[in-house]
């Protein structure tokens, strides 16, 4: 077997590689006696079918299997002797298509070698790490949102009429064909207008009701309805109308901090103090993370696969096109060309992302399958209901898996390089952080 170079320029390799008849013919005989001891032809015994004959009956089917082996394992030594990493799947085609048994095979193999990546030096990276500590406006601020979020409900004024937020509390039954159907009345119901709770078109007719009222609210059962009995028909509910309750904010106190989970308001404070700082410390891990890349763009500085340089900024720029056109979801669009603007983010992209895969490989970062199963659910929880179904697609779509474990493994590779790096803590408020992410926002 031969290899000869052909080509040798930048990070662009070319092979000829040539399999000679006799090495084929050798490989033949060889996969043929393999398999000699398993096989059983009518007059001969299992086992004892003559080399020509089984040559003869198998030898074309196994000659194909013999090619592609024997150009797989010359392509596996040349890139184990090279040291050569391709930056794509290589590209090999047979050059003497006019090939017959008998002749040597002649295969062409080219591809773009990723380039040496050099050392680095990480104590020389200075970081800013930006903290933030939760201060008692902030706390309060975020206390008042909670006390929002469970809202208690306080009685109109008598005659004032029910508008959309507020609480009805009534006593209704519901009929069809004159009829009152199981499930369909309740006393002292309380239903939020405008909450969606119930079926379409009734809540509204509900907005203007006062205390001591009654209303007959008449719907129609939507066609996909639950109970096949009901859907589609035409229902009347009898109303009640009980009293009328505006939506008021909880009083920030020990009993809401309890329907939080807290023991006690300064409990609670606590809680709030900790989720804030938390949410401080993931943007402000995110401003150093840019620095971090930053600094490391402007200490390396290396030959590019062309190839990885022309899919990563057309990936880009198909990217772009569709945030600009959101009406489009499909790939049925005019072709999209890619601008300087497009290559100069790819070539970002493509250094640094060859760069922190280098310093993984040697560090020895991996993704964990604890790490993996966490990002799967998280993505799994953007479809409620089809969690089961979005988790067994992954575990069956190697590239959707690949997509999920490439931000975890260079988070973990970041935080490898932060630990070599020196890092000054400078405290900042909360404003400041968020002009510093604001900034990260405008700089993508």
């Amino acid at each position: 077997m031969q290899v000869n170079e052909t080509l040798n320029e930048g990070l662009k390799r070319g092979y000829a590689i040539t399999v000679t008849a006799a090495e084929l013919d050798a490989k033949v005989n060889e996969k043929l006696a393999e398999a000699q001891p398993e096989v059983e032809m009518k007059g001969f015994r299992k086992g004892k079918v003559p080399m020509a004959l089984l040559k003869k009956q198998f030898g074309q089917r196994i000659m194909g299997e013999a090619m592609q082996e024997s150009i797989d394992g010359a392509m596996a030594e040349h890139f184990e002797k090279s040291g050569d990493r391709p930056a794509m799947q290589p590209e090999v085609k047979m050059t003497n298509e006019d090939w017959k048994e008998g002749d040597d095979v002649e295969v062409e193999m080219s591809y773009e070698a990723l380039p040496e990546i050099p050392e680095l030096d990480m104590s020389k990276i200075k970081l800013e790490k930006l903290v933030v500590k939760a201060d008692d406006a902030a706390i309060d601020e975020a206390l008042a949102n909670l006390a929002e979020t469970a809202q208690d409900f306080k009685a109109r004024k008598k005659g004032s009429k029910a508008k959309d937020g507020d609480q009805v509390v009534m006593d209704f039954v519901g009929k069809v064909d004159g009829e009152a159907f199981e499930g369909g009345s309740a006393e002292d119901f309380p239903l939020v207008l405008g909450s969606g709770n119930f079926i379409p078109g009734f809540e509204e007719q509900l907005v203007g009701v006062k205390a001591e009222e009654e209303k007959s609210v008449t719907v129609t059962f939507p066609e996909e309805y639950q109970a096949e009995h009901l859907a589609g028909k035409e229902a009347v509910f009898d109303c009640t109308i009980k009293e009328v309750k505006e939506p008021v904010a909880a009083e920030i106190n020990d009993e809401l901090a309890t329907k939080f989970g807290a023991e006690d308001l300064a409990g609670l404070k606590a809680q709030i103090a900790e989720r804030l700082e938390a949410e401080y410390a993931g943007a402000a891990r995110a401003v150093m993370k840019r620095g971090l890349l930053d600094a490391l763009d402007k200490m390396v500085d290396f030959d590019l696969p062309p190839s990885l340089l022309e899919a990563e900024a057309s990936q880009i720029a198909h990217q772009l096109w569709h945030e600009d056109n959101p009406d489009v979801q499909g790939h049925d669009h005019p072709e999209i060309e890619t601008t300087d603007e497009h290559k100069t983010l790819a070539t970002r992209r493509v250094r640094l992302g060859l760069l922190l895969a280098e310093i993984g490989q040697k560090a020895e970062v991996e993704v964990s399958d604890a790490e993996m199963s966490q990002a799967i659910m998280a993505q799994a929880r953007q479809y409620p209901g089809q969690e089961r179904q979005f988790f067994e697609f992954v575990q069956q779509n190697q590239q959707m898996q690949q997509q999920l474990r490439a931000p975890l493994f260079e988070d973990k590779v970041v935080d490898h390089i932060a630990e070599g790096a020196k890092v000054t803590e400078k405290e900042v408020s909360k404003e400041d952080l968020q002009k510093a992410v604001e900034a990260l926002e405008d700089a993508e």
